[in-house]
């Protein structure tokens, strides 16, 4: 932690902090809002995993689909068209589309084995583009003279750390540089999320041993076999449990190694200010 006060905190010309939590709860709205004032550079953990380390995958799984079509086929094979992904700050669909679902491919899933593999091709991707931050930190302030900085993290960084490790090298990695700041949602925070992901759901990364028990679960629950699963019907069921398995992770992450900040208190930040006020009053 870099503020070890409240008065550090505000007096400090140079404010840097890492954002985690569940996806949904605002992190990138924040992030975004502060990088619109021109003195924040935003830093997205999910970008840099679509731009800079899953970007051949997903663009070899759309060429593989398209050269299943003859005309399609043809044209890259004379390289006469280019096939890549539009991946934006507001738009990470490439990322979750490749991740996908596991279960019927009639209804769009994956075989579980491709579907591990693609779960741990994340995984890596996350890593690393985590332990990128520090450089992202000197790149914004050498080459564009940003005073600030705020890394947006993904909803499974808590996937990926041991929080009660004090030598954990992500979480030490990114205290060395950063405040981290966890946004804690209510009861009524996750109600709305899971009534939100019930309506839309979308794909997620898992802690392997996490996946390998749910899967297990939810076929000898249903009676299905892999082939047979709904893919939407088996992410609906783990959403939940994933919220649950992930919240002591996140609380740990903040009681050994940062803040916590209330989901309702950084939804009422409409400016730089109000952020500064907001993660201070997190501090002694």
């Amino acid at each position: 932690m870099r503020y070890d006060t409240a008065e550090d905190w505000r007096a400090a010309p140079r404010k840097r902090v890492v954002l985690f939590a569940m996806s949904g709860l605002g992190k990138t709205h924040v992030s975004s809002l502060l990088r619109d004032t021109g003195d924040w550079f935003h830093y997205s953990i999910d970008y840099r995993i679509g731009t800079r380390y899953m970007g051949e995958y997903i663009a070899d799984n759309a060429k593989r689909e398209a050269m299943t079509v003859p005309f399609l086929r043809e044209l890259l094979l004379s390289d006469s068209i280019y096939i890549g992904s539009n991946i934006t700050f507001h738009n990470l669909t490439p990322v979750s589309t490749y991740l996908g679902k596991p279960g019927d491919p009639a209804r769009g899933g994956l075989p579980m084995e491709t579907y591990r593999q693609r779960q741990e091709q994340f995984r890596r991707a996350e890593e690393q583009a985590l332990l990128d931050t520090g450089y992202f930190i000197d790149r914004a302030q050498d080459l564009y003279g940003y005073p600030h900085f705020v890394c947006d993290t993904g909803g499974s960084i808590c996937e990926w750390v041991d929080a009660e490790d004090p030598a954990d090298p992500i979480l030490t990695e990114l205290s060395r540089h950063a405040l981290m700041v966890w946004v804690r949602g209510s009861e009524a925070h996750t109600e709305e999320l899971i009534r939100r992901f019930d309506k839309a759901p979308k794909p997620m990364a898992y802690q392997p041993e996490f996946l390998a028990a749910c899967w297990a679960d939810y076929l000898a629950e249903t009676g299905l076999a892999e082939t047979a699963v709904d893919p939407d019907g088996f992410i609906r069921w783990t959403y939940a449990r994933a919220l649950a398995h992930r919240q002591p992770r996140y609380e740990a992450m903040a009681r050994n190694w940062g803040v916590t900040v209330e989901a309702a208190d950084m939804a009422t930040v409409r400016d730089a200010a109000d952020f500064t006020e907001v993660i201070a009053a997190a501090l002694p």
